[in-house]
């Protein structure tokens, strides 16, 4: 540009020239206020749980943190070249043009060296401010853009990506004054995205994660200096949301809710101790529950190291609420009803002592009427124990201590209860002490079901409990709600029974839906719903109930006579043999058996031979006692005391031979029906997946026979294409050849035909000589 062009330019942008150097102090400005936010950082407090009291702030970790970031002022102009006033220019021109490389001076003292095209810097260059701060990078339009580095008076240095003047993109930050390190994302001169930052420069106390404007927010992972860590939700700068801490000089660590830098909300502290020696876990107490601002308030759970737990609601990091006082109240009847339980079905303890296990505690909740509370048995045993491994939730083998089976009682109680006493107060004990009134103390004891009905017939059931969990556990299919362990519906319980061919005339799909009805006990039912779930008593007791209608009287006076007329052929057999024998040694003296012969054991009576020796009346049984006369008899007959006795004797005897057909009944739809049915279900599973495999096999042999064939006929087909293209240029090229050869197969023709005639031609010559010399 000439210099008119300059001074035109300087008296028409005096008014912009103000202007631009207010656009570059507010860019300065945004840039120092930015990076100087990152070296200024306020002070994040870590929270320690001593054993028994909730988390209390540590001493600040000596860490810094970011002012209140400062309002950004937004640049709403274009900073030109014509905008500034130059002082002066050194370097190439083109068309009165800045061109090329060159140095240009700014009054107030700005300076830029570097590249110009059409008069404006573009291109790679360096722009230092009158106060120091020096950029160098790329330039556009008079505008620092893409790749750049900033250098400020501190010390302190920016690389990275630029956009319109300000840190933009993907980019590192190292403070001059303090050893602090940002690497990560910018936006509009601010950290926004994912970035880390590091407080020391042994590296030791860094923050990963989200942020946003500056600010901490979204998932992020903190290390201080002292080794804590905490990694989950951030919110300006706090925790917040859900995350887990810990606490590695203090041994402890929490999981849960956080609300700007408290615990709020639900969550998991555990005070890991120190391990005992010969100790191969480490001892802990735990508390799970309700945390509001940092302290335990609510309704949560202490675990403590040596077993004992509280459950109950807590206020200002104490127990609160008297449930442990109502559990006292009535821990003697709770004793006695775990002892109960917890001998049914075993014969007696030579020390009196018993552990209740599951099956046992499944039959106190059907009599306490548990399973009534729209909860089944299954949902109880998620609630109480879905925290186990998913084979032992629903494991009929599991034992309960007291203590165990008192904390359970306790949560089920809040867990049934708590909506109908959620404004009374104390809540907890209201719960606990409305099951005991409506569901234990009325009939706890009170056994019910056919499994535990009988003392002998518990014990003479229990027998096939083991093969029963075996098959119960393979029709069980993952549950589809968390945490998805094996259970069975009542459909698939049907649909096992059909599987198995086990229902007949007598027990008819109608006939096992009444059955499961009965054993599920579900109030009210109208249409039975077959996507209820199962636990084993239920599936236990339903097999028992199955029996005693598939196996009829009949059945068993069947078996009964095939048994006898197999017996009685054996005894034939043996008689026969005998009399035999005996016709022997009146020719041969008895020899002594040989200790290597093997005896036969005497017959023993079956369970059914047991059962028909118990079906004689009581009439049938006084033929063979001898009776006084005819008028003590009448005296006799006549006593209300004899009469009661009689009485109390017959129903005992009646039920005992009902007891007794029961057992037969179970064993026969045992042995002969369901386990057979089973095992044979078994083998034909196995087959099937022998086909399936063999099938798989075949196919995919099938499948390289079929590539071999098609490879073949790929190469055939190519063979037959070079062949034919042969044969075209065989065919174009053949009379050529066939002339030159012709002439190559004449000559040796002609020259052995002339060598043939040769001695014809000599003799004749020889008979011309002779007749010519005798002439």
């Amino acid at each position: 540009m000439t210099n008119g062009k300059k001074k035109d330019g300087k008296k028409k942008g005096a008014r912009k020239d103000d202007k631009k150097q207010a656009v570059e102090k507010s860019e300065e400005s945004l840039d120092t206020t930015t990076d100087s936010g990152l070296t200024t950082l306020p002070d994040l407090w870590s929270e320690s749980l001593s054993e028994e009291i909730p988390a209390i702030p540590e001493a600040p970790d000596k860490e810094v943190e970011e002012p209140p970031v400062q309002p950004v002022p937004a640049i709403h102009e274009e900073p030109v070249l014509a905008q500034v006033i130059i002082k002066s220019y050194e370097g190439e021109k083109v068309d009165e043009f800045y061109e090329g490389e060159g140095f240009i001076c700014f009054e107030g003292g700005n300076m830029y060296k570097g590249l110009f095209s059409e008069g404006r810097m573009n291109g790679e260059g360096t722009y230092t401010w009158a106060d120091g701060v020096k950029y160098e990078g790329t330039f556009v339009k008079n505008v620092p853009m893409h790749n750049g580095r900033y250098t400020w008076n501190d010390g302190s240095v920016y690389e990275g990506s630029i956009q319109d003047g300000l840190r933009h993109g993907y980019g590192v930050f190292r403070s001059g004054t303090h050893p602090i390190s940002y690497i990560g994302y910018w936006c509009n001169g601010k950290r926004h995205g994912k970035g880390e930052i590091y407080y020391d420069q042994e590296h030791t106390s860094w923050y990963s994660g989200d942020w946003v404007n500056n600010v901490r927010e979204g998932w992020g992972f903190r290390r201080y200096r002292s080794g804590n860590t905490y990694f989950g939700h951030w919110k300006k700068n706090l925790q917040h949301g859900y995350g887990k801490m810990i606490w590695l000089t203090d041994k402890q660590e929490y999981e849960g809710e956080w609300q700007y830098g408290l615990q709020h909300g639900s969550g998991m502290h555990t005070w890991f101790l120190k391990k005992m020696d010969l100790s191969q876990y480490p001892l802990r107490n735990e508390y799970v529950g309700d945390f509001v601002k940092g302290e335990r308030h609510g309704h949560g759970t202490f675990l403590y190291a040596d077993g004992a737990v509280y459950s109950g609601e807590w206020v200002h990091n104490k127990k609160h609420g008297k449930v442990e006082l109502a559990v006292l109240r009535h821990i003697s009847k709770l004793r006695k009803a775990y002892c109960f339980y917890s001998t049914l079905g075993y014969a007696p303890s030579s020390d009196g002592t018993y552990t209740l296990t599951m099956l046992q505690f499944w039959r106190f909740l059907k009599d306490c009427k548990f399973h009534l509370s729209s909860v089944t048995l299954a949902e109880i045993d998620r609630l109480l124990r879905g925290h186990k491994p998913l084979k032992q939730i629903h494991d009929p083998s599991d034992l309960l201590l007291f203590r165990t089976f008192v904390s359970y009682l306790v949560h089920l109680a809040f867990h049934i209860y708590h909506e109908e006493y959620k404004d009374k107060v104390p809540h907890l004990q209201k719960c606990f002490l409305e099951m005991m009134s409506r569901n234990v103390l009325p009939s706890a004891c009170h056994v019910q079901g056919i499994l535990y009905s009988d003392e002998e017939f518990t014990s003479f059931a229990m027998s096939y409990h083991e093969k029963c969990w075996e098959i119960y556990g393979d029709f069980c299919r993952p549950c589809p709600r968390s945490p998805f362990e094996p259970t069975l519906k009542l459909r698939q319980f049907l649909w096992m029974l059909d599987d198995l061919k086990l229902l007949n005339e007598q027990l008819t799909a109608p006939r096992v839906l009444g059955i499961l009805v009965k054993v599920a006990c579900l109030p009210g039912i109208y249409a039975v719903n077959l996507e209820l779930e199962m636990v084993f008593l239920e599936f236990f007791e339903a097999l028992l109930e199955c029996a005693l209608v598939h196996v009829t009287e009949d059945m068993i006076l069947k078996k009964e006579a095939q048994d006898n007329q197999k017996r009685s052929s054996f005894e034939i057999k043996e008689f026969s043999k005998k009399t035999s024998a005996a016709s022997v040694t009146e020719h041969f003296p008895p020899q002594p058996p040989s200790p290597c012969e093997d005896t036969k054991p005497a017959h023993q009576p079956s369970l059914l031979e047991t059962v028909l020796s118990f079906s004689m009346t009581p009439g049938e049984s006084k033929d063979d006692v001898s009776l006084p006369n005819k008028d003590v008899k009448e005296e006799q007959d006549s006593c209300p005391e004899k009469e009661l006795i009689d009485e109390a004797k017959e129903d005992k005897d009646e039920q005992k031979e009902l007891f007794s057909f029961w057992m037969c009944q179970v064993e026969s739809f045992f042995t002969t029906k369901f386990f057979p049915a089973f095992e044979h279900e078994i083998v034909l599973r196995n087959k099937r997946k022998e086909k399936k495999k063999q099938d798989a096999e075949l196919a995919d042999l099938r499948k390289i026979q079929a590539e071999e064939l098609e490879r073949l006929i790929a190469e055939k087909e190519v063979e037959e294409a070079k062949r034919q293209e042969a044969a075209v240029i065989h065919g174009s090229v053949q009379p050529r050849k066939g002339s030159s050869s012709s002439c190559k197969t004449l000559l040796p023709r002609r020259s052995l035909q002339l060598k043939k005639e040769a001695p014809r031609r000599e003799p004749s010559q020889k008979k011309r000589g002779s007749q010519g010399s005798r002439a």
